[in-house]
């Protein structure tokens, strides 16, 4: 990989949790939008016969099980869009870990709009709590080998920023946003122009028209990574569901030239022994594709 893309990497990896979430990027606020319009609609009939006009609550979004906060900045935006006037005090800060009973954030204000609001934010936040968490998972399962755990594409449609976003607050490391910033010549790619020469000048043109792309290939075989170390301008090769033999063989036989990332069907419970076999990186679908939404609640409270 060239020094300059690994600056640029770094930098992106160093950035702080917040700034993913914050200024809100507008595909964000309009998936909260769209989420409340799915939710109250024309109006929140419970709450308007229900509960008097002028009733004024606190609410607490508390942890019924242990986690990792992601999402805060979400979950307050969806307060202030049903109703500017609620005060929202988060407790915690993502990347933080909670346990059972824990408090995350703190809202006052009218009742019939914390009660209106409490759904979506839930939605939102046990979600995104529940990707940080697994990630973290993860990444305290590859210790204490010195290997980064990346996320993949295999996201919620129209989640992505915040699925990802919530994979650094657990620790992890995004991979690709998508197809723009991250060329990955995959095997369907290989199938359909299988000639290494015209790889090698594709490569060569992509560098030449697009020089701040990084390059990735996918080698499902050790005769394939033999094949594509002469190639030039690579940045790194995906190893694709490889055992951990064969991946320890294809770590010695590149020998540091080039990135290595591990792929496909690794678990918890084999992470650790991929991590042991040299390689820099693993990624890892289940991340956001698997990840359970976790158990939190909005408790009601009279103001005080």
């Amino acid at each position: 990989m060239q020094e300059a893309e690994k600056g640029t990497l770094a930098g992106e990896r160093a950035r702080p949790i917040f700034q993913i979430f914050m200024p809100m990027h507008p595909s964000t606020l309009a998936l909260i939008r769209a989420a409340i319009t799915e939710d109250v609609g024309p109006g929140d009939v419970t709450s308007e016969f229900f509960i008097p006009a002028d009733s004024r609550s606190r609410a607490q979004i508390v942890a019924r099980e242990p986690g990792i906060v992601a999402g805060m900045e979400v979950v307050e935006t969806v307060f202030r869009e049903i109703d500017a006037q609620i005060e929202v005090q988060k407790l915690l800060t993502d990347g933080q870990p909670f346990e059972p009973q824990g408090i995350l954030l703190e809202a006052r204000g009218s009742t019939r709009s914390l009660l209106t609001a409490e759904r979506t934010a839930l939605n939102f936040l046990q979600r995104l709590c529940g990707v940080a968490t697994q990630a973290r998972r993860y990444v305290e399962a590859v210790k204490p080998h010195p290997v980064e755990v990346w996320d993949t594409r295999k996201t919620t449609p129209g989640w992505r920023l915040l699925e990802k976003a919530a994979v650094k607050c657990g620790g992890g490391i995004n991979h690709r946003m998508g197809l723009y910033d991250h060329a990955m010549v995959k095997d369907n790619h290989h199938a359909a122009n299988p000639s290494l020469q015209a790889l090698q000048a594709n490569i060569r043109r992509l560098r030449a028209e697009r020089p701040g792309v990084r390059v990735q290939l996918e080698a499902a075989s050790l005769q394939q990574v033999r094949d594509f170390l002469p190639l030039e301008g690579v940045d790194m090769l995906l190893l694709d569901n490889m055992g951990v033999a064969q991946l320890r063989e294809a770590v010695q036989m590149v020998n540091g030239k080039l990135w290595l990332e591990a792929s496909g069907g690794i678990t918890l419970d084999t992470i650790h022994d991929v991590a042991a076999t040299g390689v820099n990186a693993i990624s890892v679908g289940a991340l956001t594709h698997s990840a359970r939404a976790l158990d939190l609640a909005l408790d009601l409270l009279s103001e005080s």
